[in-house]
């Protein structure tokens, strides 16, 4: 059992057996059985890895591709600049096989928090809308909203941040 990276997640894998067990939760982590059910942990490497499975790393899919995207204050209007952005998330999830997009919508921390939750979606939605209209298969697009919870600059409450009113869009 080997463990690759994912993607910058952290991840773990328990492997057991009738007489031991062990957690693997360090990228490119090992774990041998031996024939009486012993288990062996191991450490191997990106290079050790690529050279002994080539074709099995040959069928991962790319890494995602991320962008971000910026709201006018308290719209789930784009930026010019953000709005300029869209033919690029278009391309790059039209160029993959399986061509996924999910928008995560944020807010600042200006106003409630459960309207800045509601804005969140509304600005994910406005993504989507935006997308589909331009050709883009709606059940390819998943859209969601976090509110002011993920800040990309920490405030204190009721300070504008034009850096979080954004929606992070990952191409799959």
């Amino acid at each position: 059992m080997l463990l690759l990276p994912q993607d910058g997640v952290k991840s773990a894998v328990n492997v057991s057996t009738a007489t031991a067990s062990v957690e693997l939760s360090s990228p490119y982590a090992v774990a041998e059985i031996g024939r009486k059910g012993n288990v062996e942990q191991l450490t191997s490497s990106e290079a050790e890895v690529r050279e002994r499975y080539p074709t099995l790393l040959s069928l991962q899919p790319p890494a995602p591709q991320r962008y971000t995207l910026n709201f006018q204050p308290g719209t789930s209007d784009l930026t010019p600049e953000s709005m300029a952005g869209l033919d690029a998330i278009l391309a790059a999830a039209r160029a993959r096989s399986g061509g996924e997009i999910v928008i995560v919508g944020h807010t600042d921390r200006q106003g409630a928090a459960d309207d800045n939750d509601a804005l969140s979606l509304r600005r994910a939605d406005a993504i989507r809308d935006v997308l589909v209209a331009r050709g883009f298969k709606a059940d390819l697009i998943d859209a969601v909203g976090r509110g002011e919870r993920e800040p990309v600059v920490p405030t204190d409450d009721d300070v504008p941040e034009p850096r979080n009113r954004r929606a992070d869009i990952i191409v799959r």
